[in-house]
């Protein structure tokens, strides 16, 4: 008589050709001086604060043994800051992806959206609970936002099959990519911490989320 079967409960297996990008919110930007912030291509630009440099140096600590092959940011400086601990660590060149900019805010660029949100502007209140860019006058539409994330995300993976990717982006960019990989509401990931960590696994097929904001590397907020 044979041996009953074992059937232990089933662990997780990457899907084949899988590449796993760690989603890493750049560190706490400047405060918005008087004016306004400096605009790069029509948005606002601002530098790392103190404490996100503190952050970046932890986020890069935190990453530097995890088989990390490449690194890619937006095209803001704050990205590009965040990376740079990790990519001195690691000898690597980051890749300076324009499609990785946060959603454009329009009329509510070079900070004013920062005033307008704490505020309590009505617009920024129906911003909210339509969960949409676009009721900010002159604003990214979610059908553009959406093509060019999903556009350099789809790239990304398929330059890097089988390898670990940072990608450092902003929170509406990450929002709406795991927004994507699960099908779920428009700003249901929108509160990704700043320097936080988060996992998705790309394939030509689909996308899988394994994790979302994970801050454990950070001081307390």
């Amino acid at each position: 008589m044979s041996e009953p079967i074992d059937y232990r409960q089933l662990r997780f297996v990457p899907p084949p050709n899988s590449t796993a990008l760690l989603l890493v919110r750049h560190g706490e930007s400047e405060a918005l001086p008087v004016g306004a912030f400096p605009l790069v291509e029509g948005q606002g630009d601002p530098s790392l604060a103190p404490r996100g440099r503190q952050e970046a140096m932890l986020v890069g600590k935190r990453l530097e043994n995890e088989g990390v092959t490449a690194i890619y940011t937006s095209t803001l400086v704050r990205t590009q800051q965040t990376a740079a601990p990790l990519a001195e660590a690691l000898g690597l060149l980051p890749v300076i992806e324009r499609d990785l900019r946060e959603v454009y805010l329009g009329d509510w660029e070079g900070g004013l959206y920062r005033k307008k949100i704490s505020e309590g502007d009505p617009i920024a209140i129906r911003m909210m609970d339509e969960e949409s860019w676009a009721v900010i006058p002159g604003a990214e539409d979610a059908d553009s936002f959406a093509r060019r994330l999903r556009g350099v995300i789809q790239r990304i993976g398929n330059d890097h099959v089988g390898e670990r990717v940072v990608v450092v982006a902003h929170a509406g960019a990450i929002g709406e990519i795991l927004a994507q990989a699960t099908g779920s509401r428009p700003f249901a990931f929108l509160g990704a911490n700043n320097a936080s960590v988060s996992e998705v696994l790309v394939t030509p097929d689909r996308w899988v989320v394994r994790s979302f904001n994970d801050s454990a590397h950070l001081l307390p907020q």
